[in-house]
């Protein structure tokens, strides 16, 4: 696609109110593919008052009207798959048969389920002599990050729009042609003028004047915790709700006799998806003090298959990281891995052969890793594994569920009793039994520090309404 210069406002791009720009960078060669307006709080402020002014009419818009629309939606994201993979492949570096498979194709799904969703759901019950109504809940501003850039802006967008709310999207710098990308395809699905805003620019400069905005009733923010806390601050300030998908430092339990080489090959793939670069990336391994050898000997087995390569290539699973920051500080935490005594089987902070150019890692193993290490703590956000042992399964709960964060979890075990009984005493929002498969209609946020507020499927739709009750 060829970027936009202006910002979609009300319904067509226009000019941005001032000069900066955003350069948009490959992250496999670090060659300039791109730039977009560096947005002001000026144009934070058009963008709002488009999206106030659209509000009562698209409110207004029956159920069944807006379930078109977002089947409109979902058909022109669908003919532009290809498109899309190509677009997150270039300025994001994931390898383009994930782009494929997760990046382009599953916002389509998630964009049929709230297409579903508006026209079934129901938007008013009956408790006693009262009727509540579940409506919209006004003007939001959605701020996404680089790591998923497409599904997180479909994942609030969706919702957004089969509640009857109106939007303005403020999208990662790092990833922002695919946001324009889907602004194009909102304006072929033929959404109203002014429901849809789309403007570019800095955290600091056009996030934090939307965070800010007194026109703005709800701000669905996804990125890190520190972020989160100062978004949930200037929302708080203002007496606006607030939904947070933040971070996460996620484990895998595999409990004794489970079908260890199964546990441990899904637990390398989960870690390398992405580059790693997955908020609930499954990053600690707890395995049983009789099976931990054999357990570390089948990771670094199955981490020696993830090569890190050309993202375009669809044989590669591994690409770049996604800026020179975030390879900064995925080798920081290495080194301070090896800094603090934990084991390193593979891999190490040093580029791999070859990819001297672009931001690229080394998928690295640390075993030996003990529960206060840095490593086992913080959110590394690369592919790095720590393997921890256990002696008992009430060592393994209290590993489990000691860090500040609580996104994602897996356990494995023989008996699926055994399993689910452990789950249900994690502190985490979503846990993966025996490998159990990602469902998009599940509800999907943290607990802990990992986030407020859910998304995906009635949970995800419910962010965006609250409640009015008629007593007759």
């Amino acid at each position: 696609m060829i970027a936009h210069d202006g910002m979609f406002i009300d319904g067509s791009w226009r000019p941005a109110a001032g000069t900066g720009t955003i350069e948009v960078l490959n992250p496999a060669d670090e060659q300039v593919i791109g730039s977009v307006p560096g947005g002001t709080a000026e144009d934070v402020d058009a963008a709002v008052r488009a999206a106030r002014a659209a509000l009562p009419g698209w409110k207004a818009t029956e159920p069944a009207r807006r379930s078109v629309c977002l089947e409109a939606l979902r058909d022109a994201l669908a003919a532009r798959q290809d498109e899309i993979a190509a677009t997150v492949t270039a300025e994001l570096g994931s390898p383009v048969g994930f782009a494929r498979r997760v990046h382009a194709a599953l916002p389509v799904t998630v964009t049929d389920s709230y297409a579903r969703l508006a026209a079934s759901h129901p938007f008013e019950e009956r408790i006693g002599n009262s009727t509540v109504l579940h409506e919209a809940i006004g003007v939001v501003g959605a701020i996404t990050p680089w790591n998923y850039p497409l599904h997180q802006i479909v994942a609030k967008v969706a919702p957004a729009l089969a509640a009857g709310c109106t939007l303005v999207l403020k999208p990662a710098e790092d990833t922002p042609l695919t946001a324009q990308l889907f602004a194009e395809c909102v304006a072929a699905a033929g959404v109203p003028a002014g429901v849809f805003n789309l403007v570019t620019g800095l955290g600091p400069v056009a996030g934090q004047a939307l965070a800010e905005h007194p026109g703005v009733d709800l701000v669905s923010f996804t990125g890190s915790t520190a972020v989160g806390k100062k978004i949930g601050s200037l929302a708080g300030a203002g007496v606006k709700r607030v939904a947070l998908e933040l971070g996460g430092k996620s484990a895998n339990v595999i409990l004794p006799g489970a079908d260890l080489a199964k546990a441990v090959a899904a637990n390398v793939a989960d870690v390398c998806r992405n580059t790693g670069q997955s908020c609930d990336t499954l990053s600690r391994t707890l395995v049983h003090a009789d099976e931990y050898d054999e357990a570390v000997s089948l990771a670094a087995a199955a981490l020696a298959k993830y090569v890190p390569g050309d993202p375009t290539d669809p044989d590669v699973r591994v690409g770049p990281l996604v800026n020179a920051r975030q390879l900064a500080r995925v080798r920081g935490y290495i080194a301070k891995g090896i800094e603090e005594g934990a084991r390193l089987v593979a891999g190490g902070p040093e580029a791999p052969e070859g990819r001297e150019k672009g931001f690229y890692v080394r998928p690295t193993l640390f075993a030996d890793v003990t529960p206060e290490m840095t490593i086992a703590q913080e959110e590394i956000f690369g592919p790095v594994l720590s393997f921890m042992r256990y002696a008992d399964e009430e060592e393994a709960l209290r590993i489990a569920n000691g860090t500040v964060y609580g996104l994602g979890g897996a356990v494995w075990a023989t008996d699926e009793s055994r399993a689910v009984a452990f789950a249900r005493r994690m502190e985490t929002g979503q846990v993966d039994i025996n490998g159990g498969k990602y469902n998009p209609l599940a509800p999907f946020g943290g607990h802990k520090q990992s986030g407020i507020g859910r998304e995906m499927g009635v949970h995800g739709l419910a962010e965006y309404l609250h409640t009015k009750s008629l007593q007759l």
